[in-house]
């Protein structure tokens, strides 16, 4: 069921019910502008990932800054979007099921949308479907760059998958899907650097592979936040998939730029704001934020701008703090920012973003495919 939004245009931060979803919209708009800059210095595309924001309104302003489309990852997400008017979407994953597939298909009646296989079985259902609908549907394949995930192997069985596609009357290769995940939180660059190396060698021979049977790559997506500039300078990828740039969470600001320093050029621009509901003990405060508010998979949440408040665990509904010696403990009725450790799951707890700017409420945005995981 849709909660009510926690605030209202015009009221202060310190009046935002919570737990609340807070966007600090200068931050955030430095975000979309730095990486449209990039993108466009590199002369490549971004094609933005929506699993992390969930959000017809933040696609338009992706897209409005020189995005081609969107990413998704689930069916439910694509159909979102779409009724949003975004235009051009790819399912950065393979769909699997009659239900799903017919849902995917009926798509192409109202936006261009593509989708990945790694299987021969997926190719002949998403065919059979197509056929069925008189659509025609974009499909890449994906290749395991390192990931160990989803994909076929580079090389040989990527060609042969992509010559079932275009053996299918109703179906269009449409290129490579070649993400590497596992490199995204490598902490050093040289790390990273090296792992997308990898990625990209594989995918430069699969390219050429697939060139050599007549078939060549509109799209050769991939890449994250973690990494995209490498893949953006490679003169193989065609589309950058990066998401979480948009908000940057506390796990990808603990990766490490060329220099040794924190990766510091995307902004937090997203945050849960929470009230101090107990302060009893000496040297520890309780925030109403728990696991239900924020995700922790990637580590507890930092505390805003509150030096020597670290926020130490977390249950259902309570969220611990211990408050350095010598620190002023936080007042009961206090509101304090928490970055969270992972964007993503901690989104799609929400059915509000509060945009904030100078203190104030400016706008609610609604994160309208949260849930979407069918």
């Amino acid at each position: 069921m849709l909660q009510p939004p926690p605030a209202r245009v015009g009221m202060s931060e310190s009046e935002i019910d919570t737990p609340a979803l807070l966007i600090d919209l200068d931050a955030f708009e430095a975000n979309l502008d730095l990486m449209a800059g990039l993108m466009a210095q590199h002369g490549t595309k971004l094609r933005a990932h929506a699993k992390t924001h969930k959000s017809p309104v933040i696609a338009h302003r992706q897209i409005a800054r020189g995005a081609v489309g969107q990413c998704v990852q689930k069916v439910a997400e694509a159909e979102i979007l779409a009724w949003g008017g975004v235009q051009d979407i790819l399912i950065s994953n393979e769909v699997v099921g009659a239900d799903k597939i017919a849902r995917l298909v009926a798509l192409t009646k109202i936006c261009r949308i593509a989708v990945c296989v790694d299987d021969a079985g997926q190719v002949d259902a998403l065919g059979a479907t197509a056929a069925a609908a008189g659509a025609e549907l974009r499909v890449l394949v994906e290749i395991d760059v390192g990931a160990g995930r989803c994909g076929v192997s580079p090389g040989p069985a990527a060609v042969e998958l992509a010559q079932r596609i275009e053996a299918h009357q109703h179906l269009r290769f449409g290129g490579l899907q070649a993400y590497h995940g596992g490199a995204q939180h490598l902490r050093s660059f040289a790390e990273r650097q090296a792992a997308i190396g990898g990625a990209i060698d594989a995918t430069r021979r699969t390219i050429e592979q697939l060139r050599q049977v007549g078939l060549s790559c509109e799209i050769v997506g991939g890449a994250g936040t973690g990494s995209f500039d490498i893949e953006a300078t490679s003169g193989v990828f065609t589309e950058i998939q990066a998401g979480s740039y948009v908000f940057m969470d506390a796990d990808y600001a603990r990766n490490f730029d060329q220099s040794g320093a924190p990766v510091s050029r995307f902004q937090h621009a997203l945050f849960v704001l929470g009230t101090v509901m107990s302060a009893a003990q000496p040297g520890v405060a309780v925030l109403d934020v728990g696991h239900k508010a924020a995700s922790v998979d990637s580590g507890y949440p930092t505390v805003w701008q509150r030096p020597g408040v670290t926020y130490v665990g977390a249950s259902d509904e309570h969220g611990s703090l211990k408050i350095a010696e010598g620190v002023a403990s936080p007042a009961i009725g206090d509101k304090l920012r928490l970055v969270p450790g992972h964007c993503d799951p901690t989104v799609d707890r929400y059915d509000w973003y509060v945009g904030v700017r100078g203190g104030r409420v400016e706008c609610l945005w609604p994160v309208a495919a949260r849930g979407g995981m069918f």
